[in-house]
């Protein structure tokens, strides 16, 4: 069975989840929206969420700050402009479908780059977070909620397992940290400036990366 995963397949799998998405995955993943979104702040202006999914985050956001925000699939970002006109939430500037590996935004375009539970579901994980690198100004930050993988033992061996089952749910789960930081140590202008254990079951983490004045 097939390992990796693809674009048409996370596709298929967000449209089966976007009905239930937030019943299932929104009081188990409400630590670490909290986390993402009290990061961003502490940055704040105009915030990049990649993977906004239902949307189910955006009204947590203050209304000081301005939301774009994109996903691949096409029945999630429904959901997410139904909150968006049901709450009136002015401060989103827009919801659109787009592949997070491929952003059509210019380079420098947000002051913070939010990603949830989106590293781990592409098929190209290094070339997305190339993206989010890109399209963060100098002095900005990437704030990432990712379930990260083991490195050895049991867990390993489990995940290594699982992978040809949960693909079709459209993640995976063998994503380790060593990945990470070897992204991070070939990019002279990205720096990691925090790394937190979030809930649940200490599989998950709040990754902050600043991006260096530097490099404008």
């Amino acid at each position: 069975m097939k390992a990796e995963i693809d674009t048409t397949t996370v596709k298929k799998a967000y449209a089966r989840w976007a009905p239930v998405y937030d019943l299932i995955f929104g009081a188990i993943f409400a630590t670490g929206r909290r986390a993402a979104i009290a990061a961003a702040e502490q940055v704040g202006g105009r915030i990049l969420e990649v993977g906004v999914g239902t949307g189910i985050a955006l009204p947590c956001y203050s209304p000081e700050n301005r939301i774009v925000g994109i996903d691949l699939s096409e029945a999630m970002l429904r959901k997410a402009r139904e909150r968006v006109e049901d709450l009136s939430l002015s401060n989103v500037e827009r919801l659109e479908v787009m592949d997070a590996e491929h952003l059509s935004f210019p380079d420098a375009s947000f002051d913070v780059v939010v990603a949830q539970h989106v590293v781990s579901t592409v098929p190209h994980p290094e070339m997305a977070l190339d993206e989010l690198a890109r399209t963060v100004k100098p002095g900005g930050e990437i704030v990432i909620v990712t379930r990260v993988g083991a490195e050895a033992g049991l867990r390993r061996i489990v995940e290594q397992i699982l992978q040809p089952i949960v693909r079709r749910l459209g993640w995976r789960t063998e994503f380790p940290w060593e990945r990470f930081a070897r992204w991070n140590e070939q990019r002279d202008d990205i720096e990691l400036i925090e790394r937190r254990v979030i809930p649940p079951f200490g599989h998950f983490s709040l990754v902050r990366f600043s991006k260096s004045e530097q490099s404008a």
